[in-house]
């Protein structure tokens, strides 16, 4: 394989391992600092061990997220250094600010929070936890900022071969930027929730820990029900937003060979890939349009006439994305996405109601469902890179103009096995670890605990 082939290969799977890890962290910092919040509120011992419990699987989680982020940075230097040199001045500024300005800050307050649970009170302490998880967060907003100027290019002028910053505040005001940042966000929120349910759901079954682990399943079932609602209202805002700065991968995503009018939804189509056309496919007349403009009447381009229009835009070229990918991808992200809206709801109603006992049975769907939001979430970025063919940065530079011209494709397949191989043991680590202290379970409570209540106490009222 070339040197392009095998760049793409290294750079997608360094990015999808890495991103196993990110929307859990982004979500469970929040989950934490909550658990703790409760805890300064109330007083009450059992969110102190909540809090320890669930803030060791964040800790670690934190820890390979991070080793699993730093390749990223190397490889825009070493295999991609032809993209650096021509977006370095606008794509490293929102890397810079996150690295700087985000990254230093959780980092820095993550340390403060595991060692100073005997030198902080207890409000600074659990005020330390608010300031990573809003540094998480951040870090996510200035990471999406970069991408997001990838997928639809603005405030930039060509100059001296370069594209070079001319106005940061489009930068940072980006379309594609505010439907993309609060949909992964949010994701992170539903994986988070997930995760928390899932384990706790582990433990109402074997009926140990019960008060706790009845406590923190309330939790993240009320978050997560909250975080799936805005994956799906945001999912549907930027599937419109794509229709208009990437036609081609939403035609991809529904694999619509030709132009429509109205425009059909596909329930399943079968293609020809090494004829580029359909061979057979079952489609909701007219949906598309309800979901790329929220009307019944709509016209939705086809991949044959957008690759005509691209030749006449950009010149000779294979704009044809990988089909196959982008449509089975989204509905992967799509399908799991609501099934997990489903459990959420049904969560809540588990909650409300208070029937971990009468429906004890289905609380292995939880169990079975941890890994369903890390499955969307890889399959939302695969869709979301891959549409973007053959485009490195939408309209401005092809992924083959991009890869390092000194770089051999030896060396990149060997850092490739030696990433792949590292990367192996770290996952063995982490759920080696995970499963040490998800085993281990929460702190013995003290003697003379509160008894078991029914329900969380709120903020305002956890005092009474």
């Amino acid at each position: 394989m070339d040197a392009v082939t095998l760049g793409r290969l290294q750079f997608g799977i360094t990015t999808v391992y890495h991103f196993f890890f990110v929307p859990l962290t982004i979500g469970l910092s929040f989950l934490v600092a909550l658990m703790e919040t409760l805890y300064v509120q109330s007083g009450r011992e059992v969110y102190l061990r909540m809090t320890k419990f669930w803030g060791k699987l964040f800790v670690i989680n934190f820890a390979v997220g991070v080793v699993t982020g730093i390749v990223q940075e190397f490889q825009f230097g070493m295999n991609w250094s032809e993209y650096s040199r021509f977006v370095g001045d606008i794509f490293g500024a929102p890397l810079a600010i996150e690295a700087l300005l985000a990254f230093f800050l959780e980092s820095t307050f993550i340390g403060i929070w595991i060692f100073g649970w005997d030198k902080l009170s207890k409000g600074l302490h659990a005020a330390v936890m608010w300031v990573v998880a809003i540094g998480v967060n951040v870090s996510a907003f200035w990471i999406l900022i970069a991408n997001a100027f990838m997928q639809q290019p603005v405030g930039y002028v060509l100059r001296h071969g370069r594209a070079e910053m001319q106005d940061f505040l489009a930068l940072i005001l980006n379309p594609t930027s505010w439907v993309m940042v609060p949909h992964t966000v949010a994701a992170g929120f539903v994986t988070a929730s997930f995760f928390v349910m899932g384990i706790s759901a582990y433990y109402l079954l074997r009926r140990q820990h019960v008060d706790l682990f009845k406590r923190s399943f309330q939790i993240a079932a009320i978050v997560g029900v909250g975080a799936a609602t805005l994956v799906a209202l945001y999912g549907h805002s930027q599937a419109q937003h794509i229709v208009e700065v990437q036609p081609m991968k939403m035609a991809a995503a529904e694999a619509l060979w030709r132009t429509e009018e109205p425009a059909s939804f596909s329930l399943l189509t079968i293609g020809d890939l090494s004829q580029r056309e359909e061979v057979f496919s079952i489609r909701l007349p007219r949906m598309l349009c309800l979901l790329a403009y929220n009307n019944l009447n709509c016209k939705v381009q086809g991949i044959y006439d957008l690759q005509e229009q691209y030749v006449n835009q950009f010149g000779p070229g294979d704009y044809f994305p990988p089909v196959a990918v982008i449509y089975w991808s989204f509905r992967i992200m799509v399908g799991i996405g609501f099934i997990l809206l489903g459990l959420a709801l049904w969560g809540v109603f588990l909650v409300m109601g208070d029937l971990f006992e009468k429906r004890h049975r289905g609380l292995r769907l939880f169990v079975w469902a941890i890994p369903l939001p890390y499955l969307a979430n890889a399959s939302g970025w695969i869709m979301t890179e891959m549409g973007r063919f053959p485009w490195v940065v939408y309209g401005l530079m092809k992924i083959e103009d991009g890869v390092s011209l000194v770089v051999p494709g030896g060396s990149v397949l060997f850092t490739t096995l030696l990433y792949t191989l590292v990367y192996g043991l770290l996952m063995a680590a982490a759920i080696f670890l995970w499963t040490k202290f998800i085993k281990a379970g929460p702190e013995p409570a003290p003697t003379g605990h509160e008894p078991e209540a029914d329900f969380i106490p709120t903020l305002a009222g956890a005092q009474d």
